[in-house]
């Protein structure tokens, strides 16, 4: 690993956000045919250029790893310390993307400890670096937090702390969709959905309660029992959803961001074969 492959690292995980943030639509979430993102009521636009803003960040945790070269605690703390300092930067740059941050800041750091593992085997690899507790983060309570105590959901550090297993359902899924006949924009989705008919989404359980997650989790499997987005049916059901979750104000936010962390570990098998663009430079079949 060279610094250029922590700065290609870093590319690849941005394009794997815009990516997510391009794709519609998306129940409940930003997307292009809104002016005003859902989440958080921030421009689309907005959050698009604060993407960006991660790329240093992520950059920096790369090379970290490639320089602890195995995941000790010591590199947990660092990559802690980059993460708040990334927080920072794209805060000024607009706000937004602290769940995919914590994801992909994660993912790349483990793709970056073993540059040959693909898939599964970087997630399973986040495992043993987010074992270790930060023992220098600020000790202030969260949504996650708050969520986890009151109705034991895992959060983003458990997602983590298991090897980031809703990332990889979506990426099966994924490929379930291509070979499929499925278009790269319906695979997209059917992954999104994927993640949120089952992920304890801690903001949802903030927002709606468990109820309220129930009733997401329900509607995204309605679009999946129905067949998927490739067929009439599911397409309705789609659009059912999003009408509703709109109505409701219900953001699946952490499920937006497991869809960013699926697709950048989609893209890593590309880093073997030169030539190939990063995720976010091919042409999706729409």
């Amino acid at each position: 690993m060279t610094k250029h492959h922590d700065e290609r690292l870093a590319h690849i995980a941005v394009s794997a956000l815009t990516d997510q943030l391009s794709l519609a639509p998306k129940p409940g979430l930003p997307d292009p045919r809104d002016l005003t993102a859902r989440a958080g009521g921030k421009d689309h636009q907005t959050l698009r250029w604060s993407a960006q803003a991660l790329t240093p960040g992520l950059t920096a945790m790369a090379a970290a790893a490639r320089r602890a070269g195995e995941p000790t605690p010591l590199l947990r703390e660092e990559l802690g310390a980059i993460g708040r300092c990334a927080e920072h930067t794209v805060d000024l740059a607009g706000g937004g993307h602290r769940g995919a941050l914590w994801a992909l800041g994660l993912l790349v750091a483990a793709a970056a400890l073993a540059p040959s593992a693909r898939g599964a085997e970087v997630a399973a690899l986040t495992r043993r670096i987010a074992a270790h507790p930060d023992r220098k983060a600020p000790r202030r309570p969260s949504h996650g937090s708050t969520m986890s105590v009151k109705y034991g959901a895992a959060g983003a550090r458990g997602e983590a702390r298991a090897g980031f297993p809703h990332a990889c359902r979506a990426l099966k899924a994924l490929a379930a969709s291509r070979r499929a006949g499925a278009t790269e924009t319906q695979a997209r989705l059917d992954a999104l959905l994927t993640v949120m008919s089952t992920l304890r989404d801690s903001e949802l359980l903030y927002t709606a309660g468990p109820s309220g997650l129930r009733h997401v989790h329900t509607g995204a499997r309605a679009v999946l029992d129905a067949g998927g987005t490739a067929t009439p049916a599911g397409t309705d059901a789609l659009t059912a959803l999003d009408d509703d979750l709109r109505a409701r104000g219900w953001s699946p936010r952490g499920s937006a961001a497991l869809l960013a962390g699926a697709l950048f570990l989609d893209t890593l098998p590309s880093l073997a074969r030169p030539g190939n663009a990063p995720a976010g430079n091919r042409r999706s079949r729409l």
